[in-house]
């Protein structure tokens, strides 16, 4: 009789645990849907507030960054001496050419400053292929998770899209010539090798990766507080 039980018993403990891993599973499954995708919003609803928040941000961040001192006055955008002519910058100073050097990072940052200007609809081009999957994934992510998908994914054609403004930029504030004051009072130092720097690249560069520091605190912003919150989609994919 005992021997007979058993079987019964087992069965018992094993039809329980499955019951019991079930539950956990179908817990599990709700907890991680909460978690996905936030009640109350549809698919259109959840891209469509992210969306405008990059679009928010880029504006405010282009607003910013193109005022007069937009870069120069922000050490945390602020684009320095090019890195491959440092070489340049520490001969110059060393025969007393410190304030060329200067004037000349004063306006390279002047060409990010008016570029910066004619930034937004680059940007907002870029950010319309935005998916669902993407968008979800954003939603639940860091404070700069938008930001950071935006200048993953869509770096080199912005790059692409913005180098030409860049360049425009350049000849209006005319960079290459505080450049070529630099450079030919190098070239008269004997025995110094020549120095080729694609200034335009370098500013495009500088310049998106300035933007999108300013972007991600603007995304921040938003997530972390209520009056940032400008629009009624805004307030209700970031509640």
């Amino acid at each position: 009789m005992k021997q007979s039980l058993i079987p019964l018993f087992l069965i018992f403990v094993f039809s329980s645990q499955a019951q019991i891993n079930i539950d956990k599973l179908k817990n599990a499954s709700k907890t991680a849907e909460s978690i996905i995708k936030p009640i109350g919003l549809t698919d259109e609803e959840i891209i469509s507030g992210l969306k405008e928040a990059l679009v928010v941000g880029t504006r405010n961040s282009c607003i910013a960054a193109s005022a007069v001192g937009g870069f120069n006055n922000n050490k945390s955008i602020r684009i320095p001496f090019p890195e491959e002519a440092e070489k340049i910058k520490k001969t110059l100073i060393q025969i007393e050419m410190q304030s060329q050097v200067d004037e000349f990072e004063f306006v390279l940052n002047q060409a990010a400053e008016d570029a910066s200007s004619y930034a937004k609809d680059v940007f907002v081009n870029a950010i319309m292929n935005m998916t669902i999957d993407e968008a979800v994934n954003i939603l639940n992510g860091e404070n700069n998770a938008a930001s950071v998908y935006l200048k993953k994914e869509t770096r080199e054609v912005l790059y692409s899209n913005f180098k030409p403004v860049v360049i425009k930029s350049i000849k209006r504030v005319e960079l290459h010539k505080y450049w070529k004051v630099l450079v030919k009072n190098y070239n008269k130092i004997p025995l110094t090798k020549k120095i080729d720097v694609d200034l335009a690249d370098y500013v495009t560069l500088k310049t998106i990766d300035g933007l999108f520091l300013l972007l991600e605190k603007e995304e921040s912003n938003i997530r972390n507080n209520p009056k940032a919150r400008i629009s009624d989609i805004l307030k209700k994919v970031f509640k």
